[in-house]
């Protein structure tokens, strides 16, 4: 908790989650074999330890939830400086409040263990849920969604080549900068639950070859380090990575078959004023 609000404040008061991880994992050199550590879901465990230090944060009134998407330090927050001893103080005490509120809505004891970073945020449980739909269409559903999501983003003359004529590739399309500037683009769409290596995206840019101008992979799964380091590699084409947690989000911001509904959250924060007698 304490390194997520050091993070936020080196970042400006305000990143995006993934900002956020990556900032820390660099400030604490993890390994690359800890950051791509997975759950049993098949998420990743150390960014799902930093979505719980936020959650716990976000309770306790030291970051903001009004803007869906950004992690936002509060004035509180700002001033505020976690050791590993008060984060653990922190994260107690928050167990116990919702151990508490569960025995009394359920009627029967609940364990500490319940509310350990091994579940699943509320973002991730929703994120989870649209990438198991996404998931479950067949492959030619999901590159036309692909085709559709690249449209709602400004893509025209979008076409899916279909499987048998694809020569490597899923679709093709173009995106126009200025009055002046137009790249044609090529996609790849996979459903992947797991990663996504080197030799898949080492294939896409194969068949790009001479063919366009940058190349968009995009997967429910996830890229592994050195499948980034070969979509970014110097002198062909670049490619650009859509993996399962940015693909939610471009869903997300076009309310593309989501459908937005407001949900209200206990500030427990606020009534601790009230819990101690005058």
């Amino acid at each position: 908790m304490g390194p997520l609000l050091d993070a936020l404040r080196a970042l400006g008061g305000s990143a995006k989650p993934r900002e956020c991880s990556d900032w820390i994992a660099e400030q604490f050199k993890l390994p690359e074999t800890q950051r791509e550590a997975r759950t049993s879901a098949g998420g990743e465990r150390f960014h799902n330890q930093v979505q719980w230090a936020r959650q716990y944060l976000v309770w306790e009134g030291l970051l903001d939830t009004a803007k869906r998407g950004v992690w936002t330090l509060t004035a509180r927050g700002n001033q505020t400086h976690l050791t590993q001893e008060s984060a653990r103080d922190l994260f107690l005490k928050w167990v116990a409040i919702h151990a508490k509120n569960r025995q009394q809505k359920l009627g029967t004891q609940t364990s500490a263990k319940e509310t350990t970073d091994e579940e699943k945020v509320p973002e991730e449980v929703e994120e989870e849920a649209l990438l198991a739909v996404l998931q479950s269409l067949p492959s030619s559903g999901f590159e036309r969604l692909c085709k559709r999501l690249l449209h709602e983003y400004g893509f025209e003359k979008l076409v899916v080549t279909g499987r048998s004529h694809d020569q490597g590739i899923d679709g093709i399309g173009v995106l126009r900068l200025n009055a002046f500037v137009v790249l044609k683009v090529l996609f790849q769409c996979k459903r992947y639950k797991g990663s996504v290596g080197r030799a898949e995206v080492g294939e896409f840019r194969n068949a790009m070859l001479g063919r366009a101008d940058k190349g968009i992979f995009i997967t429910t799964g996830y890229f592994t380090s050195e499948a980034e380091k070969e979509a970014n590699r110097e002198g062909v084409p670049p490619i650009e990575l859509v993996d399962g947690e940015r693909l939610v989000e471009l869903f997300q911001q076009k309310l593309l078959g989501l459908r937005r509904r407001e949900v209200f959250e206990v500030d427990h924060s606020f009534f601790d004023q009230f819990r101690q007698a005058e």
